[in-house]
């Protein structure tokens, strides 16, 4: 399956918010590595990222440029001779915030979105764990502007796909889906995971 056909995932959906404006899903995981491991293996998306989702069938095909400008990108490879020069690339987002080790913030519209005219912003926040040991590691994803089908009825799914590369990614790192919500651990009154508002003001805008 394709990045360009969203499905639900196996992780439990966690839409934030979803209007006639768009949506924000959001999850967050933790897990034994630390920030510093937890970012290395994050910029490798080949080692985590699930190849059904993917427009080559093959999550090796992809890459991060952590910097302004990068590109998290994938490489369509010459079906007859691998080899060859590819037929074709792929632009999933665009980096437009890194801070080694704490933040990275990607703007593009994921998978089906792309033929449309819609807009996501992607906010990746690494912090030590509460305990000390490991790290917690939030994703956010805003989506907005032009689609053709309904919000109420991409959220979900978009979501799930989302949710399930979280949970990839935590599982590479020995990790788990956290147990409190992302509703329970945005709340950084109580220590948890910054509020999207709170994320924007702590990485920039």
């Amino acid at each position: 399956m394709a990045l360009a056909a969203f499905a639900s995932g196996p992780v439990a959906a966690k839409v934030v918010e979803v209007s006639d404006r768009g949506f924000v899903v959001r999850h967050v995981a933790e897990v034994p590595a630390d920030a510093a491991e937890s970012w290395d293996v994050l910029l490798e998306p080949s080692q985590w990222w699930d190849s059904e989702h993917t427009w080559s069938g093959s999550a090796a095909n992809l890459s991060i440029d952590p910097r302004a400008g990068g590109c998290f990108c994938e490489v369509l490879p010459n079906k007859e001779s691998p080899r060859a020069a590819p037929r074709g690339s792929v632009e999933h987002m665009r980096v437009v915030f890194v801070e080694q080790g704490r933040a990275l913030r990607m703007a593009g519209a994921l998978g089906p979105l792309q033929a449309d005219a819609a807009e996501g912003t992607m906010t990746v926040l690494l912090k030590p764990a509460a305990d000390g040991k490991g790290a917690r590691i939030q994703l956010e994803y805003i989506v907005g502007g032009y689609v053709r089908p309904s919000y109420e009825a991409l959220a979900p799914a978009v979501d799930g796909v989302l949710g399930n590369q979280v949970k990839r990614l935590a599982g590479k790192l020995g990790g788990r889906i956290a147990e409190t919500s992302p509703e329970q651990g945005a709340d950084s009154g109580s220590g948890g995971e910054e509020s999207g508002e709170a994320a924007s003001e702590m990485i920039g805008r």
